[in-house]
């Protein structure tokens, strides 16, 4: 229970509020116009808000923190030929 409170109250980013304004704009058109369509994009677009989740799942497109990994040694020298 604790993780979802932390997630629920923690760590709002830019795309997040995004998400939960659109969310909360397409919900209220959705009831004024009394039409389910609208209703089931806006439950998308609040489910993302509220589980931080997006298209690709929990940080699915996140590239990583490791990037020492993968970074080139440095005792290597680059030459560079001048093309004219």
């Amino acid at each position: 229970m604790s993780d979802l409170k932390y997630r629920l109250t923690n760590n709002w980013h830019l795309m997040r509020i995004m998400r939960l304004g659109i969310g909360v704009m397409i919900m209220i058109m959705a009831f004024q116009t009394k039409d389910w369509v609208p209703g089931l994009f806006a439950s998308f677009f609040l489910y993302q808000a509220i589980a931080d989740v997006g298209c690709c799942g929990s940080a699915g497109c996140n590239t990583g923190a490791d990037r020492k990994k993968y970074a080139a040694p440095k005792d290597i020298t680059i030459e560079y030929e001048e093309i004219k």
